[in-house]
C-alpha cells in the first residue's frame, strides 16, 4: 500500500461514513506518521506492509483474547472486520501452483536436497516474493521433498 493511496482511502471511508475501515485506516496512518517522526525518514511500501502485518497479528491476538473471555458478538465481529480490512492492503500471497513451481525453481538452483537445506530455501522463497507467501503450505511442501 502507498502513502497516497492510503489518504484516498481515508477519504472514501469518511464519504461512505465506515466508521470500521475509518478508524482502522487512520490507526495505519498514525503508525506511518510515527515511524516518520521518530526514525527521521520517508516511510517505503515495505515499512507499510511491514506494519500492516504487525497489526493484522496484534489484532488476531485480541480476537483470541476476545473470544476466549467471551465478550460480545459486537466485539468480535469488528475486530473480524478489522482484520479482513488489513488483509486488503497487503500484497497478494503467492500460493497453490505458483508456490509449487516457485518451489521447484529455488529447489533448483539452490541443489537443495536435505531436510538441513530447508532453512536456505526458505530464505531463497521468502528474498524471491519479498515474503509474501504461505509459509507453512511451503514448509509442508519441502518437508515431502526433502529427504
Amino acid at each position: 500500500m502507498k502513502y497516497d493511496e492510503l489518504k484516498d482511502e481515508i477519504k472514501a471511508a469518511m464519504k461512505a461514513k465506515d466508521k470500521v475501515r475509518l478508524s482502522i485506516l487512520r490507526q495505519v496512518h498514525g503508525e506511518i506518521k510515527n515511524i516518520e517522526v521518530n526514525e527521521r525518514r520517508d516511510i517505503e511500501d515495505a515499512d507499510v506492509d511491514a506494519m500492516l502485518k504487525r497489526l493484522i497479528k496484534q489484532t488476531r491476538e485480541t480476537l483470541d483474547g476476545s473470544i476466549k473471555a467471551g465478550n460480545d458478538q459486537e466485539r468480535t465481529d469488528m475486530l473480524t472486520e478489522q482484520v479482513t480490512i488489513l488483509e486488503s492492503y497487503l500484497p497478494k500471497q503467492v500460493e497453490g501452483a505458483e508456490l509449487t513451481a516457485l518451489i521447484d525453481e529455488v529447489l533448483a538452483e539452490t541443489g537443495a536436497s536435505t531436510k538441513k537445506d530447508m532453512g536456505r530455501v526458505m530464505g531463497a522463497l521468502t528474498q524471491k516474493t519479498s515474503g509474501n507467501f504461505d509459509k507453512a503450505a511451503a514448509a509442508k511442501e519441502l518437508g515431502q521433498r526433502l529427504s
